[in-house]
């Protein structure tokens, strides 16, 4: 009788996940995520199912990341709204490492190649994004309620302003820009939506 292959869940899926977060999912060919993840390919589709599940798997995985930095930062109700919004971009720029940082965002990286994913997949991505939208919002009708936002600013278009700086930045980042430039931009880009 044949011994089952043992393996550690959680590690294969974080190698794999920073596989599709690198090469994205079209590049990540099943062959490069058994060469990632040291499974063989019985194991990836009786364990993890088919290259669309596993790939699933991997973004909830990676928003269980994201949803920890929100918990942290514009979800906590001991930080104010700015520098709960601020906290939550600075770790994307400083506290991530740099081999991350580099990488940009998972969900960014999948949007900005969406076409060659299934429907299921492509609401999986809008509604992870969606999480961190709704988290700043959370945080501009703070500030809106205080008056600490541009005149003539509401919330939610402040908040929509927050997701295109921060995807700008995950894009920058992947494109070379250093921490210092990343700060310099989220500085002009906050300056722009708060008093």
């Amino acid at each position: 009788m044949a011994r089952p292959i043992e393996f550690d869940y959680d590690r294969v899926l974080e190698n794999a996940m920073q596989q599709f977060w690198r090469e994205g999912y079209e590049a990540s060919s099943v062959q490069k995520l058994l060469d990632a993840t040291g499974i063989n390919r019985g194991t990836l589709y009786n364990s993890f199912g088919d290259k669309d599940t596993f790939f699933t798997l991997c973004v909830e995985r990676y928003n269980n990341k994201l949803k920890a930095n929100i918990d942290a930062t514009l979800g906590n109700s001991k930080l104010a709204a700015g520098l709960a919004i601020e906290s939550y971009i600075e770790n994307v720029i400083h506290l991530a490492p740099t081999k991350q940082r580099i990488m940009g965002c998972l969900l960014v990286n999948s949007v900005c190649e969406s076409i060659n994913l299934n429907k299921d997949m492509q609401k999986l991505i809008r509604k992870s994004l969606n999480t961190v939208l709704r988290a700043f919002q959370s945080r501009t009708r703070e500030l809106e309620k205080a008056k600490q936002l541009k005149r003539g600013l509401k919330a939610d278009p402040a908040a929509e302003s927050l997701m295109n700086l921060l995807q700008g930045l995950y894009v920058s980042a992947r494109n070379g820009r250093s921490p210092k430039q990343l700060s310099e931009t989220l500085k002009t880009g906050l300056d722009s939506i708060k008093k």
